[in-house]
């Protein structure tokens, strides 16, 4: 619903927190107290800026006589208006809004009302003032068309009192008219009240279900976290090789994906890669390829890795083209020796750190994603690289390179190199844990998931 908002003044921050325990809650009336303290600031804000501006008016059409009258009228509302302002600004919404909705139309009500006596009664055309009272405030306040009724009944009820105790003369006729307008006005605004405030209950209701829904959603978004972590490995050890590995998943379901095998006939393998894009489709295709390479590894006892990608891409683009689906996937096989590793397949570079030179390397991954060609073998060309005692590597997904802080500055991959420099000596678990904690006080928000592995060669 478009509204035209004059309460500059109000905490936005506040307003939504108490828009959302209204709707926690479950009762419209929490919510209806809401908009109507919200409102109650632009009815205020208008009035405390209104009441006064119409003295310019007084100035051109009024007798010269009564214009101090009117001055001390309109300065009198005005700072009850302020006031009334200021008290609703430092309360919380609550039935007491309806006591200021009352409170703002019948002192105004009460000040137009003087003004009339003053201008010769009910002949006086300074009635139509009232008009604009039950037209502001009423369209203003988001209460039932009960409450519209008895306050446009009491302001009209002001208005016949004030002038039927003076002694002005009047012309039965005029009163008469002057009655019309004014019930006429009020039947109006009754009706405009009843269809809105319907609105709002259907509003509200509209509201519960998108919270049910959101709910429901999110309960399944957790599952589905929690089933891509519970799948992660649990091997702290390798033969020869001592490890540690985190995934941090983001606020949505992520593609991340790692695992690390040893097999009875003792070959190892480390696995690392990321489906393209976020929700649940991404997290199973991540599921989809960790099934299809443990099978293809388990299956096979002599396979080669280049072989495994190969079947694990086969299986990958006919499942995603049953998802109708366009994601695609880097992926990137290792398989561990005692004095060397080979690697095939295209993800993020390797790093490596050198303890006898204290240095390290960076070894550009080859090859091609999974899932954007039915055959990639000839795109397979495996990189071997040495390993000696003490030398460390570090694998990770691109949720540790991208993320930004407040200047919207990339991490990068030098800075992550410097850290993994810095840290790669110490033993792979605080390795591990000093690398990702630079990381994630760069970040100013997580906005993907964070994959790490690092993996240290021990003595044979």
């Amino acid at each position: 619903m478009i509204r035209i908002k004059l309460n500059w003044f109000i905490n936005k921050d506040r307003l939504k927190t108490w828009t959302e325990d209204a709707i926690e809650s479950g009762r419209f009336q929490n919510y209806q107290n809401v908009i109507m303290h919200d409102w109650l600031l632009t009815l205020t804000a208008m009035a405390a800026l209104l009441v006064p501006l119409f003295f310019l008016l007084d100035l051109l059409m009024m007798p010269r006589e009564l214009l101090p009258s009117f001055a001390i009228y309109r300065t009198v509302s005005t700072v009850l208006v302020l006031a009334q302002a200021i008290i609703v600004r430092r309360t919380k919404p609550g039935i007491s809004s309806y006591f200021h909705g009352y409170f703002v139309s019948s002192q105004i009500g009460v000040m137009i009302c003087m003004m009339t006596v003053d201008l010769g009664g009910f002949n006086s055309s300074y009635y139509a003032g009232l008009i604009l009272v039950i037209v502001g405030v009423n369209l203003l306040m988001p209460w039932k068309a009960f409450h519209t009724g008895i306050n446009s009944a009491m302001i009209v009820l002001l208005y016949v009192m004030f002038n039927l105790i003076t002694p002005n003369p009047f012309d039965p006729a005029i009163l008469a008219n002057n009655q019309f307008f004014l019930i006429a006005t009020s039947l109006l605004a009754m009706s405009i009240n009843f269809v809105r405030y319907n609105l709002f209950q259907k509003e509200f209701n509209l509201l519960i279900e998108l919270k049910k829904t959101k709910d429901s959603l999110w309960s399944e978004i957790e599952l589905a976290k929690k089933i891509q972590t519970a799948l992660l490995p649990r091997l702290k050890e390798l033969s020869g090789y001592t490890l540690a590995n985190t995934m941090i998943p983001a606020k949505q379901v992520g593609g991340d994906y790692f695992d690390i095998i040893e097999t009875e006939n003792g070959k190892r393998w480390v696995a690392i890669g990321d489906v393209a894009g976020h929700g649940v489709d991404s997290g199973l295709i991540m599921m989809m390829a960790q099934s299809s390479i443990m099978t293809l590894i388990k299956g096979n006892r002599f396979a080669k890795l280049s072989d495994i990608l190969d079947g694990a891409n086969v299986v990958l683009r006919e499942d995603i083209s049953r998802l109708g689906s366009n994601h695609y996937m880097s992926l990137m096989l290792l398989g561990l020796e005692d004095d060397k590793i080979t690697a095939v397949g295209h993800h993020q570079d390797i790093l490596i750190y050198r303890a006898a030179e204290n240095c390290t390397e960076v070894l550009e991954t080859k090859g091609t994603w999974l899932g954007i060609a039915d055959n990639i073998g000839d795109f397979l060309v495996p990189t071997t690289f040495t390993v000696a005692e003490g030398d460390t590597i570090l694998l990770f997904t691109d949720g540790a390179t991208e993320g930004t802080n407040e200047k919207g500055e990339m991490y990068g991959q030098e800075r992550l190199l410097k850290v993994f420099k810095q840290n790669a000596a110490l033993s792979v678990d605080k390795c591990l844990n000093n690398v990702l904690e630079n990381i994630q006080s760069y970040q100013t928000e997580q906005d993907d998931d964070i994959s790490l592995i690092v993996l240290k060669r021990t003595a044979s």
